[in-house]
């Protein structure tokens, strides 16, 4: 006898779905072309033709819960394809970043960063932050003389902010939030017959993660987009950018607080090199990101706020952090402090908020694509 499935359907979810970019679901007519035409979907249980169907009946825990939604990489071939313009990558696209606000923590926080209505709270946040913190240690003015942002924003409190923000915040709120996930992907897992143990075996998961690496590093995945090939070369300018930077910062720390060099440092330093290539890098990657998807050809895809939310605080920050430079260089002051000030904002932003935007997808799609190999799905090259 076959197995019988209790049908509840989540009209609220399927509203929300819709205003997360994935208003087209309806459209699907079943045809199966999606999953034919995509380079990644696996033979057993391909995506997306069968999150399509739970996404119309609003089967929540189908979805938010799916290993599968992770597996794709959003490379749109499946929308090109799409007869009906249903655009089942934007529909997964959708499901993902309700996912995360599913796991997230603070929940509350999660729903905030993905609604349009807060963005300005979002930004006016640390901005009135870093004038109480500013004012309260007597540094909100323009400082006289040569142009160092230390005597307008004193690195020790960049680092009393950023600091905890890094080693502290992103590891716990990203560190339950993944608790969550990887519980409910592998809960899932066993009710489907593709995991027999009721718990993880954290050994194996951990050699399955580290066998994911390398097509993380390589964006092996998104090379395999036919039909919207040029989506590769932007994500990984800004992959490895973020890389870039997070290396200097690194080195930057290092330098400060145990060689006791403080900056600003050349312009030939080798940190600074790799930072000033990285930002452009960084640059060119994100306009190319903002190109496609205004350029948007056959109607592929819809960016949804989700989507211009990371792409405009990338876009401020790497904007500021240039200008900042060239500001200085040029000594002009009155410019280059507001600049700057502007620029830790963004960076805030980018810190506080990361485990809620669309760059938490990094982190979650590749536990998703550790624990496919973990479960067997896909083996380790």
């Amino acid at each position: 006898m076959a197995d019988s499935y209790l049908v509840e359907p989540d009209v609220k979810f399927v509203k929300q779905l819709k205003a997360m970019g994935g208003d087209t679901l309806k459209k699907c007519y079943q045809c199966a072309t999606c999953s034919v035409v995509c380079p990644i979907s696996p033979e057993e249980r391909p995506f997306p033709r069968k999150e399509m169907i739970a996404a119309q009946w609003g089967l929540k825990d189908k979805l938010v819960g799916n290993m599968d939604v992770w597996l794709c990489h959003q490379c749109n071939d499946c929308s090109t394809y799409c007869p009906r313009g249903a655009r089942p990558g934007d529909v997964l696209n959708a499901v993902r970043g309700m996912s995360i606000t599913e796991y997230a923590w603070p929940s509350w926080l999660g729903r905030i960063v993905q609604d349009w209505r807060f963005f300005w709270l979002l930004l006016a946040i640390p901005v009135a932050f870093f004038l109480v913190l500013l004012g309260a240690t007597g540094y909100l003015k323009i400082p006289d003389g040569e142009i160092e942002f230390a005597k307008f924003f004193p690195t020790l409190l960049v680092d009393i902010v950023f600091v905890p923000l890094a080693t502290l915040w992103l590891p716990v709120t990203f560190g339950i939030g993944l608790s969550r996930f990887i519980s409910a992907i592998h809960k899932n897992a066993v009710a489907e017959g593709k995991a027999k143990r009721k718990d993880v075996n954290v050994p194996d998961f951990l050699k399955s993660l580290v066998c994911t690496v390398p097509t993380v590093l390589g964006h092996s995945k998104f090379s395999q987009c036919t039909a919207n090939k040029d989506r590769y070369v932007p994500h990984l300018l800004v992959f490895y950018s973020f890389i870039g930077l997070f290396v200097v910062t690194n080195a930057f720390f290092v330098a400060l607080y145990i060689l006791q060099v403080p900056g600003p440092y050349a312009q030939w330093n080798p940190f600074k090199i790799l930072a000033n290539v990285s930002a452009i890098a960084l640059l060119v990657g994100v306009i190319m990101m903002i190109r496609n998807r205004i350029g948007n050809k056959d109607n592929a895809s819809k960016t949804s706020y989700f989507d211009w939310y990371l792409l405009l605080l990338v876009l401020g920050l790497v904007l500021t952090g240039g200008l900042s430079e060239l500001t200085r260089l040029a000594h002009l002051t009155t410019v280059a402090y507001p600049i700057y000030f502007a620029h830790l904002v963004f960076v805030f932003c980018l810190f506080a908020y990361l485990p809620y935007s669309k760059l938490a997808h990094l982190v979650y799609r590749t536990v998703a694509m550790a624990y496919s190999r973990y479960a067997g799905r896909e083996p380790c090259e």
